[in-house]
């Protein structure tokens, strides 16, 4: 099975760290979120990727292409022009790097790769969202359902305290509760080979009429996760990721 990834995007409400680098390549303790991606969905055994480049793409060429470079000791010996790679570590993966251009929008990026998608149903997420989800879980409701698409639901976590009034009393003070109870897209997809038919092409933005249309023809799921999950937007979200991977809370990795 393979996993869509995109990754493309200009990440503008995180600019203080996407004017030098994609987002995707922005570091959660030290590697790039995309890197904790492929993790997650390695342990759940899809290996198989195809990465959707524009924005800065080459970047993220350049690390994959160099990855022993960025992740082991190396000794390089200059006299004989030779480079030896210490305690070289190979992950199971098999990436496809693809331009799908800098201004294409998500759903056309999806549809950019078509030809390197098999017959077969797929997962498809965004380059910047960390989750503790079972993907094989999802996997097999996506199939239970027999729809073309199946989404993870989350409810997205509080940014500030709630407080419960009766008159001039506080009767209840929570720190950070989720949202106001709605179910959002949480970004992990199991998608089959026809919803590409739902995608006009470049200008199609993947969460308006694709999504939309889905839900109206009965062909969208939506499994339920209350798990951990976390969008990388912005820096505050990129500041709270790295503590708790610092100390060791980081629900995400679920790797050993």
């Amino acid at each position: 099975m393979k996993a869509v990834i995109l990754a493309g995007g200009l990440g503008t409400r995180i600019s203080e760290e996407s004017t030098v680098r994609p987002k995707p390549m922005i570091e959660i303790g030290g590697k790039p979120v995309l890197w904790h991606i492929l993790k997650m969905y390695s342990h759940h055994g899809i290996n198989d990727f195809i990465v959707c480049l524009g924005y800065k793409g080459y970047m993220i060429k350049e690390y994959f292409s160099n990855y022993f470079l960025h992740t082991s000791d190396i000794t390089f010996d200059l006299s004989k022009n030779q480079m030896h790679v210490h305690h070289r570590h190979a992950e199971p993966w098999r990436i496809t790097l693809v331009d799908t251009g800098e201004l294409t929008q998500t759903g056309g990026r999806l549809k950019r790769v078509s030809e390197f998608l098999d017959d077969e149903t797929f997962c498809f997420t965004y380059g910047d969202g960390l989750s503790d989800i079972d993907i094989q879980s999802e996997l097999a409701f996506h199939r239970s359902q027999g729809t073309l698409a199946t989404v993870c639901a989350v409810q997205p976590p509080g940014r500030f305290g709630a407080l419960d009034l009766v008159g001039n009393r506080i009767t209840r003070f929570s720190e950070k509760p989720l949202g106001d109870g709605s179910w959002i897209n949480g970004g992990f997809f199991v998608l089959e080979p026809g919803v590409l038919n739902y995608i006009a092409g470049d200008d199609t933005t993947w969460e308006r009429d694709p999504l939309e249309l889905l839900a109206h023809d009965h062909q969208l799921s939506a499994y339920i996760h209350d798990g951990f999950w976390q969008p990388m937007d912005t820096l505050r979200d990129k500041i709270k990721l790295e503590e708790l991977w610092e100390t060791g809370k980081a629900p995400w990795k679920v790797w050993p």
